[in-house]
């Protein structure tokens, strides 16, 4: 049984360094779909705390690094972990001192399937 699956790429977020400060900033729009892979990238000489609801620190990217969430690449459209549509997801500066560079993120939907 074919299922159809294919991945629907978002547009990509991102944030100056200069638009970041120690209080949270949205990082571009919210999700728009169940999301099944999230790639963030710190290109900044920053740590950044990243947050789902602006207001805790859910995970902290040290300078010029990435992380890769893969939640359920391999699962069928109802399948599988995902993160819901409608997050926010917003960054901030660890510390207050002013760099350059930018944090975005790169979203990965799943459409079609069963």
């Amino acid at each position: 049984m074919a299922f159809g699956t294919r991945i629907q790429f978002d547009s990509v977020r991102e944030l100056d360094a200069s638009s970041i400060s120690g209080t949270y900033s949205s990082l571009g729009t919210p999700t728009q779909d169940n999301t099944r892979i999230i790639i963030l990238t710190n290109s900044t000489g920053q740590d950044v705390y990243i947050s789902f609801d602006g207001n805790n620190d859910h995970l902290r990217m040290a300078s010029n690094s990435f992380k890769l969430l893969d939640f359920s690449s391999n699962k069928i459209r109802d399948d599988g972990l995902f993160l819901s549509s409608g997050v926010q997801i917003f960054v901030k500066f660890v510390s207050t001192t002013t760099v350059s560079g930018t944090v975005w993120v790169e979203v990965i939907y799943a459409e079609g399937g069963k």
